[in-house]
């Protein structure tokens, strides 16, 4: 039997609006002029409640920057890491490993979103807001410009037991933080440089006393650092608020003094010092430390990788009305 010819446009037709929509559904088109039609002050109102925010709390950089790792490491660059718990649900940022997420860099968002709801209504993703704010923050602090393109939408799920396994830990090895960067597409160098994060910011005694007390203490740590740190942790297991700057050198700016430190015995972190014990990874410190610009060229690209992280389209998330609550709460 022939088909009739005069069928072949509306087979055609079908095929373009409806099939085609199904295939795309959920890819997100990621572009930098995403909102210059539907919210075109969407920078500025981000430029000047980072400054402000920056301004009053300097640690909101280091902060950020750590929240945004934490929310793409997990699920993709979806907002997941901003749900609050709630009675049905263990959200993200309640379990163990998230607990010491500072509030400055929620907050940071939280402030933006509200500006933003003001100016242009359920428009903007509160994950879009959190990559925009990382990368102004980074700036403002000394570090590289890099592109942040916009157009995802906010994640649906968060899950806390889902964290353990996907947010690299101070005390694990080099190769099984290697693999989850892997698992995100990174190569190590752009893993090394990715570190340089540390260079900015603070982390609680907990995350790396073990380095300084009883017979596993660290030889390698510099011992004047030593000293200085078993002074300031002393008391960490009463106060678990205690924390030391991760770069003790120039703590508030965003440079390459991270990598010069690791050469000093100065890294802070166990993970921080394997770096530079590690043969794969030694070179890229070494390099790093000499050359900042080398630093910051890779830092920027492997930054812009991570914004693309598991970013959600259209038919996988939505865009929140309040960052730390789904807009349906059976979602």
């Amino acid at each position: 039997m022939r088909v009739s010819h005069s069928l072949t446009p509306f087979v055609l037709l079908f095929s373009l609006f409806v099939v085609a929509p199904a295939v795309s559904a959920g890819i997100a088109i990621l572009r930098t002029d995403y909102y210059q039609k539907t919210c075109p002050d969407f920078n500025k109102i981000v430029r000047e409640a980072v400054i402000a925010k920056q301004g009053q709390q300097p640690t909101t950089a280091a902060g950020t920057l750590r929240l945004f790792f934490h929310d793409c490491f997990l699920e993709g660059c979806d907002a997941s890491v901003l749900i609050a718990t709630n009675s049905f649900n263990k959200a993200e940022r309640d379990d163990d490993l998230n607990d010491s997420l500072p509030g400055d860099a929620f907050d940071i968002v939280n402030r933006i979103k509200t500006a933003l709801e003001l100016s242009c209504p359920g428009v903007v993703s509160c994950a879009d807001i959190l990559a925009q704010a990382t990368r102004d923050l980074v700036t403002m602090v000394g570090g590289p410009y890099f592109d942040v393109k916009l157009g995802r939408k906010d994640g649906l799920e968060s899950k806390a037991h889902k964290v353990r396994g996907n947010v690299p830990m101070p005390n694990q090895t080099i190769h099984d933080i290697q693999g989850m960067f892997k698992k995100n597409g990174f190569s190590l160098r752009e893993m090394v440089a990715l570190s340089g994060a540390h260079t900015i910011g603070f982390s609680h005694c907990k995350e790396f006393s073990d380095r300084l007390y009883g017979s596993k203490a660290d030889p390698e740590i510099n011992p004047k650092f030593a000293t200085a740190l078993k002074e300031l942790c002393k008391n960490h297991t009463v106060d678990d608020t205690i924390a030391a700057f991760n770069d003790v050198m120039t703590p508030g700016k965003f440079d390459n003094m991270y990598f010069k430190n690791l050469k000093r015995g100065l890294g802070l972190l166990a993970s921080d010092h394997l770096l530079i014990k590690n043969n794969s990874t030694k070179p890229f410190v070494d390099l790093y430390a000499s050359d900042e610009k080398a630093f910051f060229e890779d830092f920027a690209r492997a930054m812009e990788k991570m914004g693309t992280v598991g970013v959600k389209g259209d038919g996988e998330g939505e865009v929140r009305r309040r960052c730390d609550h789904f807009n349906n709460l059976n979602v």
